[in-house]
């Protein structure tokens, strides 16, 4: 049950919470440890304003208290830490471009069929429903032969992902006949939501993964792997122990889309260029 208890006296600053130096150097610490992240000293507020929502629900005092009790306890806390500081930030078809090879290397491909497709950063799941969509239109049917892995570190967007429920205005840009055929439009009390149709949501299995785990329990080989802006928020050795897992997951002639801020010039033994923020397997590398 959440507590209403707050500490009696604010800090300097008007801040409900003591947060210090050490307490956000712990901070960066556990998250690396727990989900590869790094955070940079301007992500400082940032840190407060979350995991401040954290010490309200516990009823603790001060951040040394949720550390200490994080460090000692853990449990289902890890889960909620974890989400609290992962950033989520997306949108249906969100560089365009992707969609557009996609569609291209699914009708390429077709004799292959069934073919596995993976978003490994599902976030709140306009990505994965992205590439169903892609699948339906490039196949000409609601039940293309393509299986959708989706997965996440952060299980709270990852149910949101599940549910398939969107405000309308998350589907504003999207073509007339797009929307039509792939999202049903909410009344009464779901008025002013989407929802995609059942028909899209059976194509895709959702799944928590962290991957910072030493191996992927996923299948595959995987015709097209999404791992799109999240790299952005690892180290450049925890980038490259990540590609060293995603690759062998790659189907020989698979291509891995990457975000658009983000490149991989120290890991061209694992990974070669093969269009605008496309990848291949390199040469050599273990599939």
């Amino acid at each position: 049950m959440q507590s209403s208890h707050k500490p009696e006296q604010h800090t300097p600053g008007g801040r409900d919470f003591e947060f210090n130096d050490r307490d956000f150097r712990r901070v960066c610490e556990l998250i690396h440890q727990q989900a590869g992240i790094s955070l940079a000293p301007a992500k400082r507020d940032m840190v407060y304003g979350r995991l401040s929502r954290r010490l309200r629900v516990l009823g603790l005092r001060s951040f040394k208290d949720y550390l200490d009790q994080l460090e000692r306890d853990g449990g289902d806390e890890w889960q909620a830490f974890i989400n609290a500081l992962t950033t989520n930030l997306t949108s249906f078809f969100r560089e365009p471009h992707h969609f557009e090879r996609l569609h291209g290397e699914l009708q390429a491909h077709a004799a292959q069929a069934p073919l596995n497709l993976w978003s490994c950063a599902a976030s709140t799941g306009e990505e994965p429903y992205s590439i169903a969509i892609t699948a339906c239109e490039a196949f000409g049917t609601l039940t293309p032969p393509v299986r959708i892995l989706a997965t996440d570190v952060d299980t709270q967007v990852l149910a949101t992902a599940a549910q398939g429920v969107y405000p309308l205005e998350r589907i504003a840009a999207l073509d007339i006949a797009v929307k039509r055929r792939y999202f049903q439009r909410g009344s009464g009390p779901n008025e002013g939501k989407c929802r995609v149709v059942p028909a899209l949501r059976a194509l895709i299995d959702f799944r928590p993964l962290n991957l910072l785990a030493p191996r992927y329990d996923v299948g595959g080989p995987f015709q097209a792997l999404f791992c799109r802006n999240v790299m952005i928020y690892f180290d450049k050795p925890t980038q490259r122990t990540i590609l060293s897992r995603l690759v062998p997951h790659l189907a020989d002639d698979g291509l891995l889309y990457t975000g658009h801020s983000e490149n991989y010039l120290h890991a061209a033994d694992l990974i070669q260029p093969c269009g605008r923020t496309l990848y291949r397997r390199a040469q050599g590398a273990r599939g």
